[in-house]
């Protein structure tokens, strides 16, 4: 019985696809119920609307964390233009209809441009940054405006690989500490419409793939496994 414990607190890299609607932490605290020790934690949340790749460290390995969260991502997912959203993805209603008909192909393409390479973004008001010791996303939910600066990052790639509009579908390679919403947000308005993130999926963190990730089912059959 004391086997996988022992292999958990050793440390362990767990790769695992985040379901849709789940927190980061809520996929934390059910692997941490199931191999019943403290020391877990991830590398880089996802939002609830997002799946995808979620890196779990636990035991000696949560010191990797870090490391691993400084780490080349890749997302894939789809703009809906035509609208924006007080959260910049569906968490929130689309507001501010507005024609996308105009809107080209060599439009798409064009406006793509001005997001790569190295650019200053400002984070999305409904996020988990910090201001003046609270977390920015309570105080936009209590009314209250929030000045947030510019931060620099790095767009590697940003390809639009598909058009069905008002949808759009991409891929980004991007650094960490980008807000694939804020550039969803940030395309809908250079292209004069609007946008907000309508899907989103994390492909990539480093070398670590979504193709080699396991549900959180998965993990959870391997641990009865484990136990015998």
């Amino acid at each position: 019985m004391e086997q996988p414990k022992n292999i958990f607190e050793e440390g362990q890299v767990l790769l695992i696809d985040k379901p849709l609607q789940w927190t980061s932490f809520d996929a934390v605290r059910k692997i941490r119920n199931l191999i019943r020790i403290k020391k877990v934690g991830h590398a880089g949340t996802l939002d609830p609307l997002a799946t995808g790749l979620l890196i779990v460290c636990t035991g000696k390995f949560t010191k990797k964390i870090n490391e691993f969260m400084a780490q080349e991502k890749e997302y894939t997912g789809t703009i809906t233009l035509g609208a924006v959203t007080p959260t910049y993805d569906l968490e929130s209603e689309p507001v501010q209809h507005k024609s996308f008909q105009h809107i080209t192909y060599e439009m798409l393409m064009e406006n793509t441009k001005p997001f790569t390479g190295e650019i200053f973004q400002i984070p999305p008001a409904h996020s988990a940054i910090k201001v003046d010791g609270k977390r920015v996303y309570e105080l936009a939910r209590q009314g209250k405006e929030v000045k947030l600066e510019p931060r620099k990052i790095t767009i590697k790639q940003f390809e639009i690989t598909q058009v069905d509009l008002p949808i759009v579908h991409f891929k980004v390679v991007c650094s960490t500490g980008t807000y694939i919403r804020s550039l969803a947000n940030d395309f809908g308005a250079a292209l004069g419409c609007g946008g907000y993130l309508s899907s989103l999926r994390r492909t990539r963190i480093g070398t670590f793939k979504v193709d080699d990730t396991m549900s959180i089912a998965d993990f959870e059959e391997k641990i009865k496994l484990l136990k015998g």
